[in-house]
């Protein structure tokens, strides 16, 4: 107290004498060396420990307060909303905007719609349209002739009309897109011969489907036979090994469908994608940057030109997008992985928790085989009581009912030796019976033999109802050997005359279940 007396304790507040009184607990300095050392620790008790048993080294918090201190400070700044987006738009550079190719539509083709006049215009025109037919015969029968003669003085207009598959163009049918696109390929082949291009064998809009599903390039080629150009397009440009061999590489991924701007489906496609010049090529493909079911034209190749320049397009244009495609097959493989694993998962979790519910129901159906069991066999233990009481009250009441021995003198009188069963410990039984005694009688004596040996009770028993009696032994004669049945319309004197003996034997469980 001398130590705390020489330094005032009542200038340290309450929290601070409790980490002074902790820390001398603890190290046992003295007060007033304590003090400064608390304090030089911002009076944490941990720091100031650590200090007195390690040594002291620099001052980390003196040094990082001095630090701060030394950090120099910006002023303040308040602007107000309007100045902040001023500034952000002079400073900041502008950004770029997203660049989207256009898109390729689908086109379903529209039937034809025949418009029918009503019967006095049909019958105005009726001259007016015998004349045209008149005059365009007449104009195909001038071709014809015209085709005869040689090429160097045949106009040019009659060569264009003599071309295989597209000659008569003007009046085609409108059939189904399926069709269509066979007509194509079958005119294309008649016109430029065998060639190694796969076109679709569908419309625009299938074509359009399997490039999206696959992600697949589409190419769209769509030809005029008017055009003067179209027949050296096709035959140097669409047509050269180099272009056939980058269309029909698998790695490229290309689709190409082919259309004849005189069918009804090619004509709609050419208005959707903007063909103003002849021939013109296409390539289009899913944009997953610009839409995740987007199909977009990547670009476009229109008026002739030589095979390297329409291969260079081609190829930049896929090399391009290609990333694209490839990053979305590998989502679609990792999301098909997926939904793969988890129908997996499904499964095993629908076998398991079958088998679950197989073991449930076994294990129930066992529970209730077991109760069921349980059950039949305390009522079988219950009904043998029962059936063995009723037995032992037959026993008492037809003890009562058996007569007793003849006398000695009495006439008709029939002596048996019974050689009763070991089980019954009784022996040899000798005994005289009336001659009107009954087989069954004679059972009834053997039944009730050691009731008949003991005293009789003074209570009447009453016979059971409903209880049919079974004798569980039989009685045979020795020899001859014969086995009698209780029956009530046989007299032992029948069988057995003035006497003889007779053999108790008793009858194994199995045959007595059998009877």
């Amino acid at each position: 107290m001398a130590e705390a007396d020489e330094f005032d304790l009542s200038q340290l507040s309450a929290s601070q004498q409790e980490a002074l009184q902790q820390y001398t607990d603890v190290t046992g300095q003295e007060i007033k060396d304590a003090v400064p050392l608390l304090e030089r620790s911002q009076w944490n008790i941990q720091i100031a420990i650590a200090k007195f048993f390690d040594g002291e080294g620099p001052d980390l918090v003196a040094e990082a307060q001095a630090t701060q201190n030394d950090i120099p400070r910006t002023e303040a700044r308040h602007e107000s909303l309007q100045e902040s987006l001023y500034a952000t738009a002079v400073h900041s550079p502008r950004v770029p905007r997203l660049h989207t190719t256009d898109p390729a539509p689908r086109v379903v083709p529209q039937g034809a719609i025949v418009y029918r006049p009503p019967f006095l215009l049909a019958a105005i025109f009726a001259p007016f349209r015998l004349g045209y037919h008149l005059l365009t015969g007449l104009a195909r029968l001038v071709l014809y002739i015209s085709s005869f003669l040689p090429q160097s003085i045949r106009p040019r207009t009659v060569t264009t009309s003599m071309r295989k598959g597209w000659r008569g163009t003007n009046t085609r049918r409108v059939v189904l897109p399926k069709e269509t696109a066979e007509r194509f390929r079958r005119e294309f082949e008649e016109e430029y011969g065998v060639h190694g291009l796969t076109f679709f064998d569908g419309g625009h809009a299938q074509a359009l489907d399997a490039a999206k599903r696959d992600l697949k390039f589409l190419l769209i080629v769509l030809v005029s036979p008017e055009h003067d150009d179209t027949d050296s397009f096709v035959r140097d440009t669409l047509l050269s090994p180099d272009v056939v061999a980058f269309i029909n590489d698998p790695a490229n991924n290309i689709i190409i469908w082919g259309g004849n701007v005189l069918d009804s489906e090619a004509y709609q496609v050419a208005n959707e994608y903007h063909c103003t010049k002849y021939p013109f090529s296409c390539l289009a493909c899913l944009t997953p940057k610009e839409g995740s079911t987007r199909m977009g034209i990547i670009k476009r190749l229109a008026g002739p030109m030589p095979p390297g320049a329409y291969l260079d397009g081609l190829r930049t244009s896929i090399a391009k997008y290609s990333p694209d495609l490839n990053g979305v097959r590998a989502e679609r493989a990792a999301q098909a992985v997926a939904r793969n694993l988890r129908s997996e998962q499904d499964s095993a979790y629908e076998r398991s928790l079958a088998l679950d519910r197989e073991r449930a129901r076994q294990k129930r159906e066992a529970a209730a085989a077991a109760a069921a069991a349980e059950k039949r066999a305390l009522e079988e233990a219950e009904a043998a009581v029962r059936l063995e009481e009723a037995r032992q009250a037959w026993r008492k009441w037809r003890a009562r009912t058996i007569p007793a021995e003849p006398d000695a003198g009495a006439k008709n009188s029939v002596r048996l030796a019974l050689n009763m069963p070991a089980s019954s410990g009784a022996g040899r039984v000798i005994r005289k019976f009336a001659g009107e005694t009954t087989l069954e009688d004679l059972y009834a004596f053997v039944e009730c033999y050691d009731l008949l040996q003991e005293p009789s009770e003074t209570a009447e028993t009453a016979k059971p109802e409903e209880y049919d009696h079974k004798y569980r032994f039989r009685i045979a004669s020795v020899m001859p050997r014969e086995t009698f049945s209780p029956t009530n319309e046989t007299t032992v004197v029948e069988k057995m005359g003035r006497g003889g003996s007779l053999v108790v034997e008793d009858i194994p469980y199995d045959e007595e279940d059998n009877e």
